[in-house]
């Protein structure tokens, strides 16, 4: 991909749900505000890590706060590029290009609003390779990158710059600020060269949105099976088939926490998944068994279609199947687990990959 147009949207959307093991937002919202920035402001140039110079200034554009709540409260254009404008105006710099802060539903594509209508390329990378719910859960954080300075807007005009001790703190402090606002709002953050993005983002996130949506897309005009394609393409192993029994989901400083239950289908009948979720999948169980966990890619996909269901769209009665998939190898490393491995999210757990 060397752009993004009005085209690539849709696929792109469908793989950034995936990516977003049940979180990062709504893809439906973000393909919205995506379109309707390309259609004002033309395609996005798409600039791969290789190609970024080492001065280049860039920053993550994403949506902070429950994505059960952005359902209802939905942003705007100018809200989009208001986050990255007060940013550069506080760092006194030009910006450069634009990067996504996760590869998750609406937070793939919010990057692309930013950068239509400030007319900049789009780093074809991400900071997590997936979703994680917290703002210092990104790959620069283990490069010593600072969250801050960060610029926060919300619908109704408020901005507001933080500049804080260490990652955690930025976490902290817009977490608050998110809940005033509403319990959603537009961050800028990750100031960073070129050279560090080459060095701590995950490379061709973008691309891979594209190519799992269009895996589905054209699995489903075959009339072949969507899941087992994109676990191919991840290199993942299928937890688990089954319908959704019951949803336990309340919005809590800011986050969408709790559990679903699945009762088996097919060859899975008889037994019961447990899913437990922090705005992304945490923890699979299987009859009590853990099958997988944080930092790797927990997903649920409507077992037809292939289209992943977001936490705050799992209702009563939805079959799915249950996928996990790889993270990153930089996750399992000791530092990659204290900040985003189970026992950060309070599970006694040692990680369970992907393979069970």
């Amino acid at each position: 991909m060397r752009e993004i147009t009005l085209a690539d949207l849709d696929d792109i959307a469908t793989g950034a749900a995936i990516l977003g093991t049940g979180g990062g937002g709504d893809p439906h919202i973000g393909r919205l505000l995506a379109a309707s920035a390309v259609r004002e402001y033309g395609p996005v140039k798409l600039c791969s890590l290789d190609e970024l110079p080492d001065g280049a200034a860039l920053v993550q554009v994403a949506m902070m706060g429950a994505p059960t709540v952005m359902v209802e409260k939905l942003p705007s254009i100018d809200q989009v590029s208001a986050a990255a404008g007060a940013l550069s105006g506080y760092l006194g710099s030009g910006l450069t290009h634009i990067a996504c802060a996760e590869a998750g539903g609406v937070n793939s594509l919010i990057p692309v609003v930013a950068a239509a209508q400030l007319g900049l390329p789009l780093v074809d990378a991400d900071g997590m390779g997936r979703a994680f719910p917290e703002i210092q859960m990104v790959l620069p954080t283990l490069y010593g990158i600072r969250a801050t300075p960060m610029a926060i807007a919300d619908e109704k005009g408020n901005r507001a710059v933080l500049d804080t001790v260490d990652n955690h703190w930025a976490e902290r402090l817009a977490r608050s600020a998110t809940i005033d606002m509403g319990c959603s709002a537009m961050i800028s953050s990750y100031a960073m060269t070129g050279a560090q993005a080459r060095d701590s983002l995950v490379p061709g996130t973008l691309s891979l949105c594209a190519e799992l949506g269009k895996l589905v897309r054209e699995a489903r005009a075959a009339h072949a099976d969507p899941v087992a394609a994109v676990v191919a393409r991840l290199g993942g192993s299928t937890l688990f088939t089954g319908k959704v029994t019951d949803v336990e989901r309340r919005t809590v400083t800011g986050f969408a926490r709790g559990t679903a239950t699945l009762s088996g289908l097919d060859g899975d009948a008889g037994s019961e998944l447990t899913l437990r979720f922090q705005n992304e999948h945490l923890v699979a169980e299987v009859d009590g068994r853990v099958r997988a966990t944080v930092p790797d890619l927990i997903c649920t996909l409507d077992r037809e279609s292939g289209e992943a269901v977001t936490t705050e769209a799992l209702r009563f009665g939805q079959r799915v199947t249950v996928i996990a998939a790889p993270a990153d190898p930089r996750w399992h490393t000791p530092e990659g687990l204290a900040l985003a491995g189970p026992r950060y999210f309070g599970y006694d757990l040692d990680p369970v990959g992907a393979a069970g």
